[in-house]
């Protein structure tokens, strides 16, 4: 059976019997077209199936209408969130999103990276996954702009949108030591994540600042920011000698895993221990016993790292400047921590 050939711009112009000039308007320019003949020319569109390629359009155009997102984790309803901000903004300049997901994985973040250089993205909002940088001093090289994002960039890098994750770290133990705890935990997820490590820092901070030992802090690594990884923090957290009396998690999923770990053997949350997650997710004030933790700002986050990726690749481009914009966190206090 002979494949039916797809419909080309001359064809619409044909069966419409009207220019290809007057076609391109229609779907460009439409205010360039009266109303009745812009009509006709959108029904033989229709009729005839016809869809624009976008490549020959950006051959022309002389860029793209995609900007890419790259995160390091979909399954994390905090990404989803930074993932809506970025569309909304974009949608609102009329373009389109490519979200992508590196699983913290340098090597699918570099091949994503490479994907994007290929497709000639219009820019891309990034959440590096290589400690290292290697990846995005490669990505560099094809002159595509970037915004760093949940982390701070180099001035020369361009770009970022982040959280001040050393102030957050800082508002959950402060918030644990005025309640009187002074055996804590700390999950905190893959070391090698800047964000894990500056949560980290701020929770030593607010401990020196109380003049405590920071060895009172046990940190629990764990590979992954997911809620399995949770659920392994908290039977290691079961099983210590000296039990804490609360935990700081990296983030919400691995603060949710823990708590469904101390339910399940019968420890009470937050009677028995107290625990403050990161991110303040939807989830977090759905729980079984509801979350304390650090809100972070996603949905502007997301809108802000687009904005700025708008301004350098707009018709102003020339005149943009790299920035580098930091949110504050906050804590939102819920049932899952009290004082002793």
């Amino acid at each position: 059976m002979r494949e039916r050939a797809t419909a080309g711009i001359k064809d619409v112009a044909r069966v419409a019997g009207v220019s290809v000039g007057t076609v391109s308007n229609v779907l460009n320019q439409p205010h360039r077209v009266s109303e009745p003949t812009r009509r006709h020319v959108q029904q033989v569109i229709a009729r005839l199936g016809y869809v624009r390629s976008e490549y020959a359009r950006q051959l022309r155009a002389g860029h793209s209408r995609i900007m890419a997102l790259l995160v390091l984790d979909m399954g994390n309803p905090f990404f989803v969130d930074v993932a809506r901000g970025a569309e909304r903004a974009a949608r609102d300049a009329g373009l389109g999103v490519m979200v992508c997901n590196s699983a913290q994985n340098p090597a699918e973040e570099a091949e994503y990276l490479s994907l994007f250089a290929e497709q000639r993205v219009r820019g891309a909002l990034i959440t590096p996954a290589d400690p290292s940088g290697a990846t995005l001093r490669d990505f560099r090289r094809h002159s595509i702009p970037y915004v760093v994002v949940d982390r701070v960039a180099g001035d020369e890098e361009g770009c970022s949108v982040s959280v001040d994750d050393v102030s957050g770290g800082a508002l959950a133990i402060r918030h644990l030591v005025a309640g009187g705890h002074r055996s804590l935990a700390y999950v905190s997820g893959p070391p090698h994540l800047k964000q894990v490590q500056d949560r980290r820092e701020g929770a030593l901070k607010a401990l020196a600042e109380a003049g405590l030992d920071g060895g009172i802090l046990r940190e629990l690594p764990t590979e992954r920011l997911d809620v399995a990884a949770g659920r392994d923090a908290g039977a290691r957290l079961l099983g210590l000698a000296d039990r804490p009396t609360a935990v700081f998690c990296a983030n919400d999923l691995l603060a949710l895993g823990v708590l469904q770990a101390l339910y399940a053997a019968g420890v009470k949350v937050p009677d028995d221990m107290s625990i403050v997650g990161y991110d303040d997710i939807e989830f977090a004030a759905a729980a079984t016993v509801p979350l304390t933790s650090v809100r972070q700002p996603a949905l502007t986050l997301g809108t802000i790292a687009a904005e700025l990726l708008l301004q350098e690749t707009g018709e102003r481009a020339a005149d943009h400047r790299h920035q580098h914009v930091v949110l504050r966190p906050e804590l939102v206090v819920r049932g899952s921590s009290r004082a002793l």
